[in-house]
């Protein structure tokens, strides 16, 4: 369970190129830009297949998988950029972010997850965290006309909570699937591009290596890892520490000039890092314990 856990880490450590690759791609619109990265994402699950390292399924899967997996991954993705257009983009990220903390507290209803104080207080703390980094340790003012806005950033938020927590009902349906559920979502933001916005291409070489590197990480592998990890890791923990992909996605646009250190990202790191390690104190005390027994 635990190298399952990490692989599932390892797509938060890549979310955590999300803006900053997103800022590069210059002024190619949501949508389209979604659907070059979800290509490409695509392009990785039949490149696996065709090496062999990703086997297809043995079984029929099940249609609950599929309205699942493409759900999850458009819908997120649909309901994020509506909640960007219809509010207050601090207060809306805010309310997005709160999807970790329902994957915490929906484990409950999992078949063999027992939630425990711990697993809640450290996705507490690291929703504090979260909120220091998006306001920047400034004041939050939610007002009534971005109702909307801010109701399609909640939904945003139960969406991915809800396709991580239904994924882990499947753990025979083998990680090969998203290849599928990424290929759909392509073809959805590419219709909703049609539909809703104005066609910006990105220019240079810089640009579209951009789009390359959010369809390769970001938007592409991390979705493989997040679905192997929450199938077959501890989701619990998963949950808590999928908080630090706001705040890498912080250290990683300053450490790219994008951004400036300030006070708030160091409580911000404090509160994260203190609210994983308490999630995952069993998982590390077990470690640890087993370790010690271990030696001679």
């Amino acid at each position: 369970m635990g190298r399952a856990t990490l692989i599932g880490f390892s797509a938060v450590a890549m979310w955590a190129l999300l803006a900053l690759l997103t800022d590069a791609s210059g002024a190619v619109p949501p949508f389209l830009l979604s659907a070059l990265a979800f290509s490409i994402g695509a392009a990785i699950g039949f490149a696996a297949r065709l090496a062999g390292l990703s086997p297809p399924p043995t079984e029929p899967v099940p249609a609950a998988v599929w309205v699942i997996g493409i759900a999850g991954l458009f819908g997120y993705h649909f309901f994020y950029f509506t909640a960007l257009r219809a509010a207050p983009a601090v207060e809306a990220s805010l309310i997005a972010y709160l999807w970790p903390l329902f994957i915490v507290v929906g484990s409950a209803l999992m078949p063999g997850e027992r939630l425990r104080w711990f697993h809640v207080a450290g996705a507490l703390l690291g929703l504090a965290g979260t909120a220091l980094i998006v306001t920047k340790g400034g004041a939050v003012a939610f007002e009534a006309r971005y109702g909307f806005g801010y109701a399609m950033a909640l939904v945003c938020a139960f969406v991915w909570a809800i396709y991580s927590l239904a994924s882990r009902r499947f753990p025979q349906v083998p990680t090969s699937v998203v290849t599928w559920f990424c290929l759909a979502t392509a073809i959805l933001s590419a219709l909703c591009h049609l539909a809703l916005e104005e066609t910006v291409w990105p220019q240079g070489a810089g640009q579209w290596l951009a789009v390359a590197g959010l369809g390769l990480m970001p938007v592409g592998a991390a979705f493989y890892a997040w679905d192997y990890g929450v199938k077959h890791g501890n989701i619990q923990v998963l949950g808590a520490a999928s908080y630090a992909a706001p705040l890498l996605s912080t250290l990683v646009l300053i450490a790219g000039g994008a951004a400036k250190a300030e006070p708030a990202i160091l409580g911000a790191c404090v509160l994260i890092t203190a609210g994983a390690v308490l999630a995952a104190k069993n998982m590390l005390f077990r470690a640890s314990g087993a370790a010690e027994g271990a030696k001679p």
